[in-house]
C-alpha cells in the first residue's frame, strides 16, 4: 500500500481486517507500505509492517521498494498491490516482472469514471502516464481484482486504452464487537448531548465525493418534522471542506441539529453505529464502503445511493434504502426512511444483520484472495 494513515478510509481497514483473518487460518501477512517508519499510525497495525518510506511527493516515489521486492519477494506465495496513481503499484510491475513472479491488484475504487467527469484536467493529467505507467501494470497483472460487478464494469469507462484479467471477489469485514448496548452507554456518554436523539449517522472521510452537502441540505427539509433528529458527521477531513459545510448548517438554521465529532476509532466508533437508528452515505462514488458493512453488521439500516456499488445487494436483501446520488434522490431517501413503520424499520435491521453475514463477511473474503493466489501459475 501506498500508506496505511487511517484518513485513507476504507482500504487499509480492509486489507488489516483480512490480514489479521488470514493469520488466524494460519497464513502469513506482511504489508509493505512506503510510509516513513516513524509514523505513530503504524503501532496500531496488528500485522507485520515494512514501511520503507520517507517517500517523495504526491506520488510517493519511494528507490527502495524495487530493491526491497527483489531480494524479499520470492519469501510469499503471493503479492498483491493495493490501488493505482502511486509508486506502488509501478514499482512492483517493475521487481515482480523482472523476477517473473504474478503479481495481483486491488483497484479500490480508483477507476471509476466519476473522477473523470467531476476532475477533466485531473484526468487529462493522468492520460500523460496512463499508457506506460498504469496500463501496463493492469495488463500485465495475474488478475485485476474488483469488489462487485458494478465496480468492475464502470472501470472499463475511465481509460479507452483498458486491458486487465478481471476477477471480482468477495469483499467484506470482521464481525463487529456484540457489545451493542455497553458500547452504546459508552459513547453516549462521551456525548451525553446525544442521548435521547435520533441520529442518522455519517461515519467516513468528510470529503466532496461522499455527498456530505446533499446530506446537509436533506437534513435540513427534514429537521423540523422531529425535534429529536440529529445527525452525527463523523470522519476526518480538509479544512476548507469542513469550513464549507459547517456554514451550509448555519445558512440553513440546523448548527446545533449537527455534531462533528472528528475521526472516531475503537469503541467509539462501535458505539456511534450501535446508537444510530441509520447509516446515511450518498456518495457521488463508493467502489464498496467498509463502513457500509460495518453499519450491516451492527444491524444499522443504510440509506445510500446508487453510486455506492453494492447497492443493488442492499435493496435485494431489504438492508436498507437506495436513491439517486442528486439533491432530489438525497431528500427521497431521508423522507423515506422517516415514512416507514416502526415495523418495517424493525424488519429493516434485522434484514441488515442478515445481509453482513450472508455477503460481507471478512472469511468469504480472504478465502476468495486465497482460491485467486493458488490458481495463479507457480
Amino acid at each position: 500500500m501506498a500508506s496505511l494513515n487511517p484518513v485513507g478510509g476504507g482500504p487499509r481497514e480492509g486489507v488489516c481486517r483480512r490480514g489479521v483473518f488470514l493469520e488466524q487460518l494460519g497464513h502469513s501477512v506482511s504489508i509493505v507500505t512506503l510510509d516513513d517508519p516513524g509514523e505513530p499510525y503504524l503501532n496500531d497495525i496488528p500485522l507485520t509492517v515494512h514501511a520503507l518510506g520517507p517517500s517523495t511527493g504526491g506520488y510517493r516515489f519511494n528507490k527502495r521498494l524495487v530493491p526491497w521486492l527483489k531480494t524479499h519477494a520470492r519469501g510469499y506465495d503471493g503479492v498483491i498491490v493495493n490501488g493505482i496513481w502511486q509508486y506502488q503499484s509501478f514499482g512492483t510491475r517493475r521487481a515482480l516482472r523482472s523476477l517473473g513472479m504474478p503479481y495481483f491488484v486491488f483497484i479500490h475504487g480508483m477507476l471509476d469514471p466519476w473522477f473523470k467527469h467531476r476532475y477533466p484536467i485531473k484526468h487529462l493529467k493522468k492520460w500523460l502516464y496512463w499508457p506506460w505507467a498504469e496500463y501496463r501494470v493492469l495488463r500485465d497483472a495475474q488478475a485485476v481484482l474488483f469488489t462487485s460487478e458494478e465496480e468492475r464494469l464502470q472501470a472499463r469507462r475511465s481509460f479507452w486504452l483498458y486491458r486487465a484479467r478481471e476477477r471480482v471477489v468477495a469483499y467484506g469485514t470482521s464481525n463487529p464487537p456484540t457489545d451493542g448496548i455497553g458500547l452504546r452507554e459508552t459513547f453516549l456518554g462521551r456525548y451525553p448531548e446525544l442521548r435521547e436523539r435520533r441520529i442518522l449517522l455519517f461515519l467516513g472521510r468528510i470529503q466532496e465525493k461522499k455527498g456530505c452537502d446533499l446530506l446537509i441540505e436533506s437534513f435540513a427539509k427534514v429537521a423540523a418534522s422531529d425535534p429529536t433528529l440529529h445527525l452525527v458527521m463523523a470522519g476526518p477531513g480538509q479544512p476548507a471542506w469542513l469550513n464549507r459545510l459547517t456554514r451550509l448548517a448555519q445558512d440553513r438554521q440546523i448548527g446545533g441539529r449537527i455534531s462533528w465529532l472528528g475521526m472516531l476509532q475503537g469503541e467509539m466508533k462501535w458505539g456511534a453505529f450501535y446508537s444510530a437508528e441509520a447509516f446515511a452515505l450518498p456518495s457521488h462514488q463508493e467502489n464498496f464502503g467498509i463502513a457500509v458493512a460495518e453499519a450491516l453488521g451492527c444491524g444499522v439500516p443504510v440509506l445510500i445511493s446508487e453510486k455506492v456499488n453494492i447497492w443493488r445487494e442492499i435493496l435485494a436483501d431489504g438492508a436498507g434504502l437506495a436513491e439517486k446520488d442528486t439533491q432530489s434522490g438525497t431528500d427521497l431517501l431521508l423522507r423515506r426512511w422517516l415514512d416507514l413503520s416502526a415495523d418495517a424499520k424493525a424488519a429493516m435491521r434485522s434484514n441488515a444483520l442478515r445481509s453482513f453475514g450472508t455477503r460481507f463477511r471478512v472469511d468469504a473474503m480472504a478465502q476468495d484472495l486465497i482460491d485467486v493466489i493458488r490458481a495463479a501459475p507457480p
